[in-house]
């Protein structure tokens, strides 16, 4: 008979995976948005009409470190979803197939919500 959900230890270990990485999340996140802050802090406001190539530079920089946070803030809630999922008993249910996800996905990508066959597909 084919296993259709993890048992309360394997639950257990990839919890730890998670939990793990959303602490390296959210500790990036808040350098990123940091950074951010100061960058906003530091900006030049005197009235110079004329954009130099530092002005640009700053500007692409800027929009690269929202960028950044935005998805760090989105790998975050991607995590704090799996949790949910773990503690609702859904975690590592493919969504798609309803397949057990392999462990050697999900303790790299503890996040997933697909196989990778399922994920293929689309």
């Amino acid at each position: 008979m084919e296993k259709t959900r993890y048992s309360e230890e394997e639950l257990q270990e990839f919890k730890e995976i998670i939990l793990k990485k959303l602490e390296n999340a959210k500790g990036e996140f808040k350098t990123l948005s940091s950074q951010i802050r100061d960058e906003d802090e530091t900006g030049d406001s005197s009235n110079n009409n004329y954009l130099t190539l530092d002005d640009g530079a700053d500007t692409f920089e800027k929009e690269n470190l929202n960028q950044l946070a935005g998805h760090q803030m989105k790998f975050i809630k991607n995590l704090e979803a799996a949790l949910v999922r773990i503690e609702n008993g859904t975690y590592g249910v493919c969504k798609t197939s309803g397949k057990l996800i392999p462990k050697e996905r999900l303790r790299i990508v503890p996040h997933a919500t697909q196989t990778v066959e399922a994920k293929l597909k689309r």
